[in-house]
């Protein structure tokens, strides 16, 4: 169902001096090879834009990093800014020191095609004021390794960042996708700076920051933006996603109390099992602890079947039980969170995604047809 703001708020205004334009923010820490193709990819995407364009790039990269990231603003164009660690902290600090009325949030590991900011212009200035934004899909480059092929399967990882392909209208873009107005940005404070992690949430948060507030974020599936392959390439990367999004989970919980749902946790239920399994060991020699195993093994088991797709053959079949067993990373990053936080009432719950139906937009209904 579409949603309009409402009619009790007012709407905001641009603050002074912000001009007509699209200012593109980007964090960075490091990567500079990666930030570099960024910034060469925006540069033919900027000269294809009839409206004038931007890049302000929000760094805490080291000295060596930073000296060649400087290097890199300066060769395309960009303006560079020093910010802090943390990425929501980064793009509002960029949105601060933009000067246009159109924003687009980006990644330093992406790279954008040459049409994206002229389309997600032109699709906004012929918005009414109930868009907040647009956002598109963010495809991750095929990986030639073993483990990529693992991970590929694996929505949790990859799955959000294709949701504008099946949709209108969605409840929250990707923060390397994601155009929006200034004006509804500002209105509801931008992104969030107190979550745990430097990254992850942030871009989720605001999306339902702006939907909440009644405003519609459009989707463009032909608005596609490449990641490089690193992002599921090797089990530190994914390790470190992981960890991320399961301690940022816990915060959204926090954050939208009521988006909490019932959550069986493997790693919540492997600590319980343990418990147990070490309050009877005696009285039953030791064998109360295989239960630990086969409880995992279970567990494990019960989440494959959703990461096989069609293709059921041997190899799919051991992919998608190593892919079922890696995310227990997120699991375990959830369940650690929980206990640092004193929030043992979080151990089995997890943030409800919101449903997407719910977004889109109404058919206008045919009128009756009048009797002869």
């Amino acid at each position: 169902m579409s949603r309009s703001p409402q009619s009790s708020r007012n709407e905001p205004t641009a603050p002074p001096g912000v001009e007509r334009g699209v200012s593109v923010v980007i964090p960075v820490k490091d990567r500079v090879p990666e930030m570099r193709r960024q910034l060469r990819s925006l540069h033919r995407a900027a000269r294809n834009c009839p409206e004038p364009v931007e890049v302000v790039v929000v760094d805490d990269s080291a000295p060596a990093a930073a000296a060649a990231h400087r290097a890199a603003c300066a060769q395309y164009g960009a303006r560079y800014v020093r910010g802090p660690r943390h990425v929501g902290a980064k793009r509002n600090l960029g949105v601060r020191h933009a000067r246009h009325d159109l924003l687009l949030f980006t990644d330093s590991d992406c790279r954008v095609p040459e049409d994206l900011i002229t389309r997600y212009a032109a699709r906004l200035r012929a918005s009414g004021d109930e868009v907040a934004g647009v956002t598109g899909p963010v495809l991750v480059e095929p990986g030639e390794s073993a483990f990529f092929r693992v991970m590929s399967r694996s929505y949790l990882l990859l799955g959000d960042l294709t949701r504008p392909l099946h949709h209108e209208r969605v409840s929250w873009g990707a923060g390397a996708n994601t155009a929006v107005k200034r004006v509804a940005f500002d209105a509801v404070g931008g992104f969030p700076e107190d979550s745990p992690m430097p990254i992850g949430g942030e871009d989720l948060h605001l999306g339902l920051l702006l939907t909440d507030a009644g405003y519609a974020l459009l989707a463009e599936p032909e608005a596609v933006v490449t990641h490089d392959t690193s992002v599921a390439d090797t089990l530190g990367a994914v390790a470190y996603r992981f960890t991320t999004y399961g301690r940022s989970e816990q915060w959204l919980c926090v954050a939208h109390p009521h988006r909490r749902r019932f959550v069986l946790n493997t790693v919540s239920a492997l600590a319980v099992t343990a418990a147990v399994g070490l309050a009877t060991a005696r009285r039953t020699g030791g064998r109360s602890l295989l239960a630990v195993p086969a409880v995992a093994a279970a567990l494990v088991a019960v989440k494959t079947p959703g990461r096989l797709g069609d293709d059921r053959g041997p190899r799919a079949l051991a992919e998608s039980v190593a892919c079922a067993a890696i995310e227990t990373l997120f699991d375990g990053a959830a369940f650690v969170t929980a206990l640092r936080m004193r929030r043992p009432d979080l151990l089995f719950t997890g943030f409800r995604a919101p449903n997407e139906a719910d977004y889109q937009p109404v058919a206008p209904s045919r009128a009756e047809p009048v009797a002869a």
